[in-house]
């Protein structure tokens, strides 16, 4: 049983979906005494303060840290819930969950690039190091993204998917129990598909 956050800034049909067709039961959460599960998902789409916002709003704050930090729940943030997991971001004033050591920055091409911002479409992952969520391998494992934004840890080595887009970024870490995929595995096909199966199985 997974629990998923619902912040009401995405929409989590997907990813319940995607969970369903693994077989696995999910229950929808938007208050603290309805995580009842030793694994949660939060996933997100929009403004990195909004998102806190909502948190907040729904208690969920203090509950979620306090399950992942002293319970040692398992913790997978998507897109926006990946950036919610850090400290700070540079889209925002508020703080973040800060269950990982790493900041969000905004992408800034130079004024002759031709990349556009928001980062849009399919790109490619690939796993640096061996980890619980990724294969190292030579297969190309394509994900779908939308983002302004990118994750920056201290310590580069909890980064354990990198994609490219004007350089190379983080496009999913681990720090102990806590996961997140700056990409949308629920909309991502058979890879996104096997990266929730693996999820789901830790």
């Amino acid at each position: 049983m997974i629990s998923v956050v619902n912040l009401d800034i995405s929409n989590i049909a997907s990813v319940l979906h995607m969970l369903n067709k693994i077989g696995e039961d999910s229950c929808i959460v938007t208050k603290p005494d309805q995580i009842k599960t030793n694994k949660i998902i939060i996933p997100g789409v929009g403004h990195f303060d909004e998102g806190l916002r909502r948190i907040h709003s729904l208690g969920l704050f203090d509950a979620i840290t306090s399950l992942v930090k002293v319970n040692a729940v398992q913790i997978l943030g998507i897109c926006l819930g990946m950036q919610l997991l850090c400290r700070t971001s540079e889209e925002g004033d508020l703080r973040g969950l800060g269950l990982v050591d790493a900041d969000v920055k905004k992408f800034r091409f130079s004024s002759e690039s031709k990349l556009k911002v928001p980062h849009m479409g399919w790109n490619v992952v690939s796993a640096p190091k061996a980890n619980p969520l990724l294969p190292v391998t030579n297969e190309e494992q394509r994900f779908y993204f939308v983002h302004s934004y990118k994750v920056v840890p201290d310590d580069p080595a909890i980064t354990i998917g990198t994609a490219n887009y004007g350089g190379e970024f983080c496009a999913a870490f681990q720090q102990d129990n806590v996961f997140g995929v700056q990409f949308h595995p629920e909309k991502s096909h058979r890879f996104g598909m096997e990266l929730l199966q693996r999820f789901v199985e830790l």
